[in-house]
């Protein structure tokens, strides 16, 4: 396994780590798990520019990269449900694009293609993690609500881009 696919599951590891320290809830404990937030984050742009930079862009890591972003932004964004800091719509939009998402890349699978992250997924992740990051801040609300905003539209967005951009791979169904 090359590094970038260890900061990879690097990233997957860190998600229980920062449930376990939010639901801890010791003083300070919603900046340890911020931490924690921002390093995992910080994993995913390391692990892109290294594949690229040395050339070990694999299919491993074309799929679980984007599922660890996913599984990561879920974690985050469960606890901002569960806290009343964001509406379960936001987080269902994001869970139906990324099951669709997922479902489209495995039929592309099937049929020997491997659709890699495209810029405006790249986009959405960046301006998701930003925006996560600022939740866990004390922020008015009305930041707050620009920031599920964000989330919503940037998630939409590049779904439907995916879709639009891959809709081949769907053309015998």
């Amino acid at each position: 396994m090359n590094l970038p696919n260890k900061l990879t599951v690097l990233r997957i590891l860190l998600i229980p780590v920062f449930m376990v320290v939010l639901y801890w809830g010791f003083s300070g404990s919603t900046y340890v798990a911020l931490a924690i937030f921002i390093i995992a984050s910080l994993t995913d742009m390391l692990d892109g520019k290294i594949a690229r930079k040395y050339h070990l862009v694999t299919d491993f890591g074309k799929i679980a990269d984007p599922l660890a972003d996913t599984m990561l932004v879920t974690a985050a964004m469960l606890w901002f449900v569960e806290i009343g800091q964001m509406p379960a719509w936001a987080l269902l939009i994001v869970i139906i694009r990324e099951f669709a998402v997922s479902g489209l890349r495995m039929v592309a699978s099937d049929k020997g293609r491997v659709i890699a992250a495209g810029w405006s997924g790249k986009v959405k992740t960046a301006s998701t993690m930003v925006c996560i990051v600022l939740m866990f801040l004390p922020i008015p609300a009305w930041l707050n609500t620009a920031c599920v905003w964000v989330i919503a539209l940037t998630t939409l967005y590049s779904g439907v881009e995916y879709f639009m951009k891959n809709k081949d791979v769907l053309s015998d169904m």
